[in-house]
């Protein structure tokens, strides 16, 4: 794990910004489509505002969220409506969205997309990642060797079921970031790295991820 702490948010969030849009361009380079895995939630929100002038191929970039509730498109609890509002405008709206809901309880097959060139994640003061949460019941399929690359799992507030990568996915990407701010989650970040995947699902990804954190 990589950790870098900056002074303030806001210098955090053009900063990871410029890495994500090297690390993508880097890809591409090397790959004909490359894919790239982004949180939901209110945090990352000035990342995208920046990133998405990138001045990079973006025809050739598909961009999935790491988890959905299962709620319409267009509702205002949607991941995906805060990534088309933040992320995929400007130069960034040439990019490919695949939704990871599912039809019915089909879920999508993501396959051609994986590994993940890319991933950003959160994580909760609980020390959840995606909605991979700790103490649920399918947490334990979800971080198997064998789990599938999604599955449906019940959220643990109680509210909307929710779509998740799975921990293999998020395990076997070939680059993750970790973005967190705030004393509470920095707090959360240290009793992470003594902690079980199970106690924390965040571990997935720490071992290879860059940690990104500000007050």
């Amino acid at each position: 794990m990589e950790l870098i702490e900056y002074p303030d948010r806001d210098l955090m969030m053009i900063d990871l910004a410029n890495h994500l849009a090297g690390e993508l361009n880097e890809a591409l380079m090397t790959h004909d489509q490359v894919s790239f895995a982004v949180p939901g939630g209110s945090t990352p929100g000035p990342v995208f505002d920046a990133l998405c002038a990138a001045d990079l191929d973006w025809s050739r970039v598909t961009v999935l969220v790491g988890d959905e509730r299962r709620v319409p498109a267009d509702h205002e609890r949607s991941n995906e409506r805060m990534i088309r509002a933040r992320l995929l405008t400007s130069r960034a709206a040439a990019a490919n969205y695949v939704s990871i809901r599912p039809d019915g309880d089909t879920l999508p097959d993501i396959s051609a997309h994986l590994p993940l060139s890319v991933l950003v994640v959160g994580m909760g003061a609980d020390m959840h990642t995606a909605s991979l949460f700790p103490g649920s019941l399918d947490l334990e399929a979800a971080l198997a060797s064998n789990a599938p690359d999604l599955m449906m799992v019940e959220a643990s507030d109680g509210l909307e079921p929710r779509v998740t990568l799975s921990g293999r996915v998020l395990e076997e990407a070939m680059s993750s970031h970790v973005l967190i701010a705030g004393k509470e989650k920095r707090e959360a970040l240290d009793r992470a790295t003594h902690a079980t995947r199970m106690e924390a699902p965040i571990r997935t990804v720490l071992a290879t991820a860059t940690v990104h954190w500000a007050p």
